[in-house]
């Protein structure tokens, strides 16, 4: 295929999917180039400016500070420590997710650290370290909330920056297969993750799958100097292909010395979870991935609160328990809550509770969901229309609040505090829907590792409803094998937040 080809290829593929023109790619290159300085020097300008602030707001608030030592040099010392610490965990490099949670904890890690280095330094060092721990403390507090709150709000700063098109950096997915594919899809998903894919290097690419949406196979490894050139590409992302592995090395060397970031999707990625270590037999690298086990004590302990939770939540939450049973009564009669059978832990099955949102008689059409059924099995459903349209006239003016607000999910607290379920797991589906699953989903079985949840890692990422079962399945993996306290409770803080984000996809 000849250059003048590509490029046509190109531009008709990227003006499809409402992108650049082939001639503003090499212009984007640079204002990317540019973005991504300019951003990490805004992150260092911004907690500068917050560190000097929080030690002026410090001085003036207490009455003790009275040396040129209290007043400039230990709070230099302070503001160089949180400084340095958060280049060195790569706080002002440019990162694909910007995750605010993830960020308040690293900042909190590091203002605790640099608060106890100092505290340390002026007990040992200073003349008169009478009120050093109280006013260096009260420094580190006043820091970590100015600090949190300026990188909280940088990050929306450039994730709308991104969802806008602007300064996303051109990308190139060596390996045209199901793994090229699915990372391409993401990232035009998802703009706010900085990318945009171009297209795919691969000598034999696989054809995708009908009705995917479709980038250009721009060439072969022999080519990625043309194409890094012509399109103005800042990102290699190295999938699987068929080419040889010295093949890969040799690409991955070339792009390094081309100045291309480089990122690799490992093989047995579905085993390398966020704990890794990275161990050497001379230049061999022995990769341990430690993942959560779903039979030790973590997870012992996370079931005993769980139940312990969900007692207090009952508690605190009867009037609304009672006040939204009591309008269930009212506008669909009996009986108030639904129960659909489900499957959790080993296989168990239980019935599930929530509070009934639509007319009928639950038992046989309450909650059908035939046609997303039938897609997950690639199976043709005639009537979907038709099904959708009557699911719809069936749903109650109290039921369109009760999922808007999630609140009909309440009632599985009980299903909580009676041990059938979890606060955070993946979600439980049908009995009759877990057979043909299995045979059908990868790795859709290895969900019933732990207890079926309230909320989970897929549903915060908007895999709810009738979104894909493989990708809910992908995600529901991810959780189990990296579950921890603190995933829990981020996964418990973006439910909260989604629920004041209503959306179409629900649950049912």
């Amino acid at each position: 295929m000849s250059v003048k080809s590509d490029t046509g290829l190109v531009s008709s593929a990227v003006h499809t999917l409402g992108g650049p023109s082939i001639a503003s790619l090499e212009d984007r290159e640079k204002r990317a180039k540019w973005d991504d300085r300019f951003w990490g020097r805004s992150r260092l300008g911004v907690d500068f400016a917050l560190l000097v602030l929080a030690a002026v707001i410090a001085d003036l608030w207490s009455p003790h500070i009275t040396t040129f030592a209290e007043r400039v040099l230990w709070p230099a010392l302070f503001g160089a420590i949180v400084l340095y610490m958060s280049y060195a965990r790569g706080a002002y490099r440019r990162r694909l997710k910007l995750d605010s949670l993830d960020d308040l904890v690293s900042t909190g890690w590091v203002l605790a650290v640099a608060t106890t280095m100092v505290v340390t330094a002026r007990v040992l060092f200073d003349a008169s370290p009478e009120n050093a721990a109280s006013e260096t403390v009260r420094l580190g507090l006043i820091a970590a909330a100015l600090v949190a709150c300026g990188r909280v709000a940088v990050n929306l700063l450039q994730v709308q920056t991104r969802r806008h098109g602007k300064a996303l950096v051109p990308t190139l997915i060596v390996g045209a297969g199901h793994i090229g594919r699915t990372t391409a899809k993401r990232l035009l998903d998802q703009p706010e993750l900085g990318l945009e894919p171009v297209g795919f290097l691969d000598k034999e690419p696989r054809e995708a799958k009908k009705g995917a949406r479709r980038l250009p196979v721009l060439g072969a490894s022999w080519d990625l100097d043309r194409i890094a050139s012509e399109y103005g590409i800042g990102q290699v992302i190295v999938t699987f292909s068929t080419a040889p592995s010295d093949v890969l090395l040799r690409l991955v060397n070339r792009c390094e010395e081309l100045g291309i970031a480089v990122a690799l999707v490992p093989r047995l990625f579905e085993k390398t979870t966020r704990h890794l270590t990275v161990e050497h037999l001379g230049g061999v690298p022995l990769i341990t991935s430690r993942r959560s086990d779903p039979r030790g004590w973590q997870f012992a302990v996370k079931y005993a609160l769980d139940r312990l939770i969900a007692f207090v939540l009952i508690v605190l939450l009867l009037p609304i328990l009672a006040f939204c049973a009591l309008a269930v009564l009212l506008t669909m009669g009996r009986p108030i809550l639904f129960r659909q059978p489900r499957v959790g832990l080993d296989g168990h099955q239980f019935d599930m509770l929530k509070f009934r949102s639509m007319t009928g008689s639950p038992s046989h059409s309450g909650e059908a969901d035939a046609d997303w059924f039938a897609r997950q099995l690639e199976e043709d459903s005639e009537d979907e229309e038709q099904q959708e349209a009557s699911r719809e006239q069936r749903i109650t003016l109290l039921g369109k609040f009760l999922r808007a607000t999630w609140i009909d999910e309440l009632p599985q607290l009980f299903n909580v505090l009676k041990g059938d379920m979890s606060l955070v797991g993946p979600r439980p589906e049908r009995t009759s829907y877990v057979h043909h699953f299995e045979q059908r989903i990868y790795r859709y079985g290895d969900r019933h590792r732990v207890k079926a949840g309230i909320t989970g890692w897929a549903q915060v990422h908007g895999l709810r409803g009738k979104t894909s079962l493989a990708d809910r399945v992908e995600w529901d993996n991810y959780y189990i094998e990296n579950a921890s306290l603190w995933l829990d409770l981020k996964i418990l803080g973006m439910t909260v937040r989604s629920a004041f984000r209503p959306s179409a996809h629900r649950d049912y």
